[in-house]
């Protein structure tokens, strides 16, 4: 279970999680709800994004700290996928994330724990993880929720790290570990919840979103942002441009994991020395294809090929900003 020697894209996850997904006829309260058999899955930002990475033929690497059954179990399935690993051994046991699936009415409930309190030793090893793992990578994914422990200023350090390394930093995650970054990342990828919470205004109106993003990027937050709109597209602003994207329309079999699959495009398109607009329209792709399969299953690269093929051109956007 080691990472290939020079991995082009090293993905870091703080916070995995072994994703359990069920479904059931009808949710209730009180009752005991009977429920069908489970399926497991790696789950995590950064694991997803290395798992769908590796389908698209990337060469990637995951670092990630684990610990517990869960954890054993979370290690072993990543290693099944074969995607070439890094795991930091913690004593706290690994979270696990419960999505129930209501079969009556195609409705998804998603419970997702805290996890493990990661000691300062635990936050060093991973630091060190990804300088031995990332020397030679082009790109980092650091993805996902911060733990319980590691500070809120975390991905900041984490930006430090890959500007030492010379590596670009492509950055999804929320809440503090959000609002406590203040420069080096290459690309920030938000919803538009967390770009909301980022700049702290509602951001009702495109031209509203476009604008908080380009204030980021005015900020030297992130040299580029991606808004993802879920069945509304996406966004990007750039120093020079603003563009928007529109979805593929697809049958939802679940939700899970999907912005992660257009990250994980993203970065693979980057890798291939595609412009970002291109990249992004991979990424569409991607989460279109991710729509299609149950849990956090990875999606298949025909499926993402496919899509890719009638994902619109970019349309060019007038933003007003400051």
């Amino acid at each position: 279970m080691s990472s290939l020697p020079s991995p082009t894209i090293v993905t870091l996850t703080m916070n995995p999680a072994l994703d359990i997904t069920t479904e059931v006829d009808i949710v209730r309260p009180t009752d005991k709800l009977r429920c069908a058999a489970a399926r497991y899955d790696p789950g995590g930002g950064g694991i997803n994004v290395a798992r769908i990475a590796h389908v698209l033929g990337a060469s990637v690497s995951a670092v990630f700290p684990a610990g517990g059954h869960t954890g054993h179990l979370l290690t072993r399935l990543v290693h099944d996928a074969g995607v070439p690993l890094q795991q930091i051994e913690i004593a706290e046991s690994t979270r696990e994330s419960f999505t129930i699936d209501e079969r009556s009415t195609g409705k998804q409930y998603r419970f997702v724990l805290p996890g493990p309190r990661l000691k300062f030793t635990d936050q060093a090893q991973c630091l060190e993880k990804l300088r031995g793992a990332g020397t030679s990578a082009q790109f980092v994914v650091a993805s996902g929720s911060l733990p319980p422990g590691v500070p809120p200023d975390w991905y900041q350090r984490v930006a430090d790290v890959c500007r030492s390394m010379g590596a670009l930093l492509i950055l999804d995650t929320s809440g503090g570990g959000l609002t406590h970054i203040k420069n080096g990342v290459f690309v920030l990828k938000t919803s538009l919840r967390e770009l909301r919470e980022c700049v702290g205004r509602e951001l009702a109106m495109e031209a509203e979103q476009l604008a908080a993003a380009h204030e980021l990027v005015d900020r030297e937050i992130a040299q580029a942002v991606v808004v993802s709109l879920g069945s509304q597209g996406a966004l990007l602003a750039t120093p020079l441009h603003s563009q928007r994207f529109s979805a593929v329309p697809v049958r939802t079999v679940s939700g899970v994991g999907a912005g992660d699959a257009m990250v994980a495009a993203i970065v693979v398109g980057l890798s291939r020395s595609w412009t970002l607009t291109e990249s992004v329209r991979f990424g569409i792709a991607a989460g279109a294809a991710m729509l299609l399969t149950p849990g956090t299953a990875a999606c298949t690269r025909e499926d993402v090929e496919r899509f890719f093929g009638i994902v619109p051109a970019a349309e060019d956007v007038d933003a007003v900003h400051t």
